[in-house]
């Protein structure tokens, strides 16, 4: 926790820039008596949390921590620090920022939350607009409890601003989903709606009520998050939220913040191009307020695929055909490889350029190619650009309807439902152009039911960040995953379900304790 508070109020509000140099009690001071007076000041604090999204390290590597390291996804990077630790579970080095980077950003935004709860009650200000702005502190804090319990596990709870006697216990996982739980319920009951424009991309009740399901479903509380999940789906906020009839506008900049889209990370294209995130801690008012993700997942020589993905998706898409007998245009919206154009690599362009041209290998005895490179094509700007940029402007669609429609089926089926889960999995695949399900595979089991929905989940959400909470939430993580990712050959069950805890917060707190193995 030392870093969080070496990173004082000063620089969790963006206001002023801050030097690794500081005179911290003389900042600490002057800003605390300063600020937290107006309703300006509570509106940039709350900004400021939404900003902790941009920190290079949860920006991307947490898109490699849910992704690569999850079975849809693997690493060729020339680094091998990268592969070690986001693809073949070989973390040796626990002071590597591949890792701690996520870790203490969380804990940054966290601190800014707690900054918000702490002096946001006591400004005079609008009552309706302050107890929006709790509910989005509250939103977001326990978004940042959701993602530590899902990729650390157990990991201390802090729930007022960092003071530097703070040594907060290690809690296990079970308890920080629990804090994620009241934090999202409690968003719930303030948070609007809706925005208007120039409010776009705050968080909303449907956003606290996704992220309440989904903490439910990893904790196997299937009937609380049919709750959560039916106030967007049956509920008071039916009608707010809509399948886009184009899948692929969902990931491309020019459809953004659209009728699909429950809780969207805003991302800006700005003249920054560095991905080094000692310029963030020396410069937090220079932020990258773009992405860094698509240089490292663009085929080479666009970009350096330090991040692929696995062709056994690939051929998930393959495996039906749409009622026109097409292939599944979802296929060419989530891979971009020798065909994604169906003719093959001597049509498919990327960016702008013949597959055929861009130098990579093919096997053309192997239908569809030899998928040697595919690329994750939801993070790309192949739709707007020639070539990609460490300061991308195309948002990150965290939760989708479609996801909660898919966990809304999966909630019904896991208590017995499933019959009734059928239309919600069919609202998914009617618009990708599938006969419905409730058609093809009337009567499933429950078991049978879930088995098609695994499937389901990887046609519609791949390369979106939840293999991971899936394999994990269903037990499937392990060896077992070594048939289409030999990465789980190394796989221990008992340890790699999390990332080791920084050492450099081990040392500093003596009551942190490692995660289990390691």
């Amino acid at each position: 926790m030392k870093k969080i508070l070496l990173i004082s109020i000063v620089t969790a509000l963006a206001t002023a820039g801050c030097k690794k140099d500081f005179q911290l009690k003389d900042n600490l001071e002057v800003t605390v008596q300063s600020f937290w007076k107006t309703a300006n000041d509570a509106s940039l604090g709350v900004n400021a949390i939404y900003s902790t999204y941009h920190r290079d390290a949860l920006a991307r590597n947490l898109y490699f921590m849910t992704i690569i390291r999850a079975d849809e996804g693997y690493s060729t990077s020339p680094n091998t620090d990268i592969i070690n630790t986001f693809d073949v579970f070989n973390i040796t080095d626990y002071t590597d920022y591949l890792n701690t980077g996520v870790y203490q950003d969380d804990y940054f935004g966290i601190n800014r939350c707690n900054q918000v709860l702490d002096n946001v009650p006591n400004i005079n200000m609008d009552a309706a607009l302050k107890q929006q702005y709790l509910g989005e502190a509250k939103f977001m804090r326990g978004f940042f409890y959701y993602n530590l319990a899902t990729i650390y596990g157990n990991v201390p709870i802090m729930l007022h601003t960092s003071t530097i006697s703070d040594y907060p216990a290690t809690s296990p996982q079970d308890s920080v989903f629990a804090q994620a739980e009241r934090d999202f319920t409690d968003a719930t009951t303030t948070l609007p709606n809706s925005y208007d424009a120039n409010n776009i991309g705050r968080a909303t009740a449907g956003a606290a009520y996704a992220m309440l399901g989904k903490t439910y479903m990893q904790e196997h509380k299937y009937a609380q998050a049919q709750t959560a999940f039916a106030w967007l789906v049956t509920g008071p906020g039916k009608g707010l939220y809509s399948l886009v009839p184009n899948y692929r506008s969902n990931f491309i900049i020019s459809s953004e913040n659209n009728s699909e889209s429950v809780f969207e990370w805003q991302n800006a294209l700005n003249p920054a191009d560095s991905h080094d995130d000692d310029t963030q801690e020396t410069a937090e008012d220079q932020l990258n307020y773009g992405t860094s993700i698509p240089p490292f997942f663009a085929p080479a020589p666009i970009g350096f695929t330090d991040g692929q993905a696995r062709r056994w998706p690939v051929w998930e898409f393959l495996k039906e055909t749409t009622t026109t007998g097409a292939r599944d245009p979802r296929l060419a919206a989530t891979f971009l490889y020798d065909s994604t154009d169906v003719r093959g690599p001597a049509v498919t362009l990327a960016y702008g350029i013949i597959w055929n041209n861009l130098g990579l290998a093919t096997d053309p005895s192997v239908p569809h190619g030899n998928i040697t490179e595919v690329c994750f094509r939801k993070v790309l700007d192949d739709s707007t650009m020639t070539g990609e940029v460490f300061h991308s402007g195309n948002n990150y669609r965290y939760v989708r309807y479609a996801d909660v429609l898919l966990l809304y089926a999966e909630a019904l089926n896991a208590q017995g439902q499933t019959s009734d889960a059928y239309p919600y999995v069919d609202q998914v695949r009617a618009r990708a152009g599938l006969l419905p399900l409730s058609t093809v595979m009337p009567g499933l089991s429950q078991t049978d039911f879930l088995t098609q929905l695994k499937h389901e989940r990887i046609t519609e959400l791949t390369g979106e960040g939840h293999r991971w909470e899936d394999l994990a939430r269903w037990g499937d993580l392990g060896p077992g995953l070594a048939s289409r990712d030999p990465s789980f050959a190394n796989f221990k069950v008992g340890k790699d379900e999390f990332m080791p805890i920084p050492q450099g917060d081990l040392d500093a707190n003596p009551n942190l304790k490692q995660n289990p193995g390691y």
